[in-house]
């Protein structure tokens, strides 16, 4: 005999089965969310896991760049084999800006008619772009900041496919002076929130942006800026183009080895050499000094019209090398007397990256105690700049340096 169906199991069981599907339809939707967001975050996370190099408009530019400007800074790189050395960012700095239409939108000055289209032409030679703002209301040039408009350029500058922004503290400097009182903690928390806010925008996103915060060494910035979501951030002032500025700049980074490494890296400001401020030993102390700081690399000279000895010593590969190892450890100054001094920096594998360096104005000697290193022996020495191997060292060996200049060595237990 057929039974007739007991409808006060059937539809508990349906309304169960309905129940659960519903679940785990939320339940998939949420795990698949979370899995785009841990991919985004990923992503994120491998932003600048070596310091960023590449070329920067500035130092030579100025505030007059333009779109031609910054193509052939882009085919120079490519053509010059600097991209394939890993220069690859091509970073407009401060005199993009136009002004800002009714929805809020900054728009570029005339000189860059369309920056989607830069962007294009950049990425179509394997390079990425980079732009320029401020957490002020003006840049320090004097064009339109972000201030109060942080969420719509961030969008705006993902959408026209920026990769790089150098975020600097411009007029935001009168803010602090009205509103911290002198306070060095209200204004480390006032710096804090503006460029986490920006940072904040950037992520959301979802592009990966690489986030340079230029606070000019203010309030200690190597002790909060990663905090607030910048992969590198500046440790002082602007470098110039004369020794004296290189010199100040990049033998004052004693002591902030802790706060660097993979996706955050103090930050001593742009490469100078090519400029015509720095002799070419000038110029290899630069690049030693900076490589040996894990410090970004990114020309600021016109790379289209530089001569050839500034092209050998950004283009040397075992001195970028150095800068790019992947473990990321910062060095420090080891040892010092007057004018002369030893940096030294431990390098993947258990190599130690030594720079003898001649801050006199005339050749000296150098000697190099293996002690200094934590070694007795060196079974393998290769000097950087000469491209040679050299005997190996036991115990010690004294360096004739140039004046300003540099002897760079890789040295093997």
């Amino acid at each position: 005999m057929e039974m007739a169906p007991n409808k006060t199991l059937i539809y508990p069981v349906a309304a169960f089965l309905s129940s659960f599907r519903r679940r785990m339809t939320i339940s998939s939707l949420a795990m698949l969310i979370a899995l785009l967001c841990l991919s985004s975050s990923a992503t994120l996370a491998q932003l600048a896991t070596t310091p960023p190099m590449g070329w920067n408009s500035w130092n030579h530019f100025g505030a007059k760049v333009s779109d031609a400007d910054v193509r052939a800074a882009a085919d120079a790189l490519v053509a010059t084999g600097l991209r394939d050395s890993g220069y690859l960012y091509v970073n407009i700095d401060d005199g993009w800006q136009g002004k800002r239409i009714d929805s809020g939108e900054l728009t570029p000055n005339e000189r860059f008619p369309d920056m989607r289209a830069l962007a294009d032409y950049v990425h179509a030679r394997g390079l990425k772009l980079g732009i320029y703002s401020s957490p002020g209301a003006v840049t320090c040039a004097g064009n339109e900041g972000s201030m109060g408009h942080e969420e719509r350029d961030a969008r705006t500058f993902a959408t026209w496919g920026v990769d790089y922004l150098k975020y600097d503290i411009c007029s935001y400097r009168k803010i602090l002076d009205r509103d911290a009182h002198g306070d060095p903690e209200v204004a480390q928390r006032m710096m804090f929130a503006v460029f986490e806010r920006m940072n904040s925008a950037l992520r959301a996103t979802g592009r990966p942006i690489v986030y340079s915060v230029s606070q000019h060494g203010l309030s200690r910035g190597w002790t909060w800026a990663n905090q607030a979501g910048a992969n590198l951030w500046r440790t002082g002032d602007d470098v110039r183009d004369n020794y004296l500025s290189v010199t100040e700049i990049g033998f004052a980074q004693g002591g902030l080895s802790k706060f660097a490494g993979p996706g955050h890296w103090n930050d001593p400001d742009m490469l100078e050499i090519g400029n015509g401020g720095l002799t070419p030993d000038e110029g290899r102390t630069q690049l030693s000094l900076w490589s040996l700081l894990a410090a970004p690399l990114l020309a600021g000279n016109d790379l289209s019209t530089m001569d050839a000895d500034s092209l050998t010593i950004l283009n040397n590969r075992e001195v970028l090398s150095i800068d790019q190892d992947p473990a990321g450890r910062q060095g420090n100054r080891l040892w010092t007397e007057g004018s002369l001094e030893i940096w030294a920096r431990d390098l993947t594998g258990g190599s130690v990256a030594v720079g003898l360096f001649n801050r006199s104005q005339g050749p000296t000697d150098i000697p190099l105690d293996l002690k200094l290193l934590g070694l007795k022996n060196a079974t393998k020495v290769r000097d950087e700049w000469q491209h040679r191997n050299l005997a190996p060292i036991q115990g010690s060996r004294t360096f004739r340096v140039a004046p300003h200049g540099v002897v760079l060595l890789v040295i093997h237990p």
